[in-house]
């Protein structure tokens, strides 16, 4: 663990550290929590290093560096007798373990004060039992050319100031490259086809804004930040009904503002895909959090009635390849689709393996084939119209948000109202029936365990590791609209006895279950902003599976 105030640069610290034994051919993952301020507050992040994949914190750490005395009484229940503590002798005046004057290591190298991260990160190189040579391999990667050298001057002031207290040997791994959710949502809605990418910036999507923003060039988008969300949405419908793939990203609050553009796209049939990340609310909320407590809200949001299609990555594997298809089959059958992710995994950064990556079939979608009168709205067996754009020779290409005809011309006839409808829900069942095909759940463990965890999301892995110990089955839903019960009805045979862990107050996936017709079992439920430790989720399934 490392902490320190807000715009003391933990999150990058953190990053660092990951890369650091990324390099040793260890999978990492990092759990990053700041309050919602630019600076002071309590910032800290938790780094772990495996053998084997992981996607979740614990709360206990072989190695603390704290930059001030917070980083030390805030976390008391994460230190224990292995511990080893490494704190800023300069802030820290109830110090343990030790103390490195930071102030005095910058001034003396003439470094800025953003270095005492590089002093921290030696000490900890140190105290693993890291050469410096790797240290300096990863600082060489991951800090700009022109503040490389004192960097490297304070990181080694650093390692010489401690001593080596284990040594974590090398492995014969590959050095995975280490990215946050949003990272890997950008790089999966690229690999889908992705033209266009409007978003007004809200936690805890900004940085997938920022990401791609910066890299817009290199990979051909056009990159927009309109004025708030309500813009972002039609602006993106607008892209869209151009011919251009467009996403939209946001949280709950800035989803609450597109609601209406999500209607009309509902209703004119025009593909785009939003990513929401999710946070606690209601209204403000706690900002820079994580909930599971959008589900039921994107479900249902918008008036009327129209298909959509949800899914909810649980990892980069799953928020590469699902970010992908999103765009896709929303293409394909002109529906909105939602990726909804949350603060845990959006802004927590992991190993990501593209090669371990099982894409799904790509698919395009359907286009007008150019003879006779196009009609953008043609009623036809999978509700699925043949697209055309503005533009082309003797096409008018119409889109109407009231009820229309097949050449969407507006109508309040009882008969071509009720056609309309039907036509819209026709797609959905066309899209349910290809998504038979897809890996719309997904099981971990014994069919016979006789215990089931039933998860969502970003608590995927936390329940992975927890349910190791309980020698317990783990199912994950990862498509919630148009629901996949066949799926879910298989994978349930056997299930004994079922908990439903969720980052949420109300049990909100336990609920989408029971309209489903299926019991969800016991609900094991955290609503603090935080998401379940390992070991915090294996003691409260203790309590159920006594």
């Amino acid at each position: 663990m490392i902490g320190g105030k807000a715009g003391e640069g933990i999150n990058t610290a953190g990053l660092s550290i990951a890369g650091l034994f990324s390099r040793l051919g260890y999978r990492t993952y990092m759990y990053f929590d700041y309050p919602s301020l630019i600076r002071g507050g309590h910032n800290f992040a938790i780094i772990r290093a495996s053998e084997k994949a992981i996607g979740a914190h614990r709360t206990p750490v072989d190695v603390l560096l704290a930059f001030d005395q917070n980083s030390i009484e805030n976390h008391r229940e994460s230190i224990h007798g292995g511990t080893t503590v490494v704190h800023d002798a300069s802030q820290v005046m109830r110090g343990e373990g030790y103390g490195l004057p930071l102030d005095a290591i910058v001034k003396e190298e003439k470094a800025p004060p953003i270095t005492k991260n590089s002093a921290m990160l030696g000490a900890l190189a140190r105290v693993a039992g890291i050469g410096p040579d790797v240290l300096e391999d990863v600082l060489r990667e991951s800090v700009p050319a022109k503040h490389l050298e004192a960097n490297l001057r304070v990181a080694r002031r650093g390692y010489d100031a401690v001593e080596g207290v284990f040594t974590v040997e090398p492995l014969d791994g590959p050095a995975l490259p280490v990215l946050t959710g949003n990272e890997v949502t950008g790089l999966g809605l690229v690999h889908g086809g992705l033209d266009s990418y409007v978003a007004y910036p809200m936690t805890p999507t900004s940085n997938l804004l920022h990401f791609l923003a910066e890299r817009a060039e290199d990979l051909s988008l056009r990159v927009i930040h309109p004025e708030n969300e309500i813009s972002v949405i039609m602006m993106a419908l607008g892209l869209a009904y151009a011919g251009e793939r467009a996403a939209v990203g946001t949280a709950g609050g800035g989803f609450c503002l597109m609601t209406e553009g999500l209607s009309l796209a509902g209703m004119s049939e025009i593909p785009v895909t939003i990513v929401v990340g999710q946070r606690p609310g209601p209204s403000t909320g706690i900002p820079t959090y994580t909930a599971q407590t959008d589900l039921h809200f994107v479900l249902n949001a918008g008036q009327g009635e129209f298909p959509r299609f949800v899914v909810a990555p649980g990892d980069l594997a799953e928020t590469y390849s699902w970010s992908a298809t999103a765009l896709a089959l929303s293409w394909k059958y002109q529906v909105p689709s939602i990726i909804l992710t949350d603060k845990t995994l959006a802004e927590g950064a992991c190993s990501f393996d593209l090669g371990a990556v099982t894409m799904h079939p790509d698919r395009e979608p359907e286009l007008w084939g150019g003879t006779g009168e196009y009609r953008r709205y043609a009623r036809i067996k999978s509700g699925v119209s043949p697209l055309a754009f503005p533009g082309r020779a003797g096409t008018i290409v119409k889109a109407n948000s009231y009820a229309h005809d097949e050449a969407g011309f507006t109508t309040e006839a009882a008969g071509e109202v009720t056609a309309l409808q039907e036509k819209m829900l026709r797609k959905g069942e066309s899209l349910k029936e290809e998504l038979s095909t897809y890996p719309t759940v997904r099981t971990y463990g014994a069919r016979d365990a006789g215990r089931t965890i039933v998860c969502w999301g970003s608590e995927k892995w936390a329940c992975i590791e927890a349910a190791e110990e309980f020698d317990a089955r783990v199912v994950q839903p990862l498509v919630l609209a148009p629901f996949p019960a066949r799926a879910w009805k298989e994978a349930m045979i056997g299930a004994g006895n079922v908990v439903c862990v969720e980052n949420n107050a109300t049990g909100q996936l336990a609920r989408l279950l029971r309209q489903q017709g299926f019991d969800p079992g016991r609900s094991v439920l955290k609503y603090d902003g935080r998401p379940f430790a390992v070991d915090e989720l294996a003691a409260r399934l203790k309590e159920v599976f006594a």
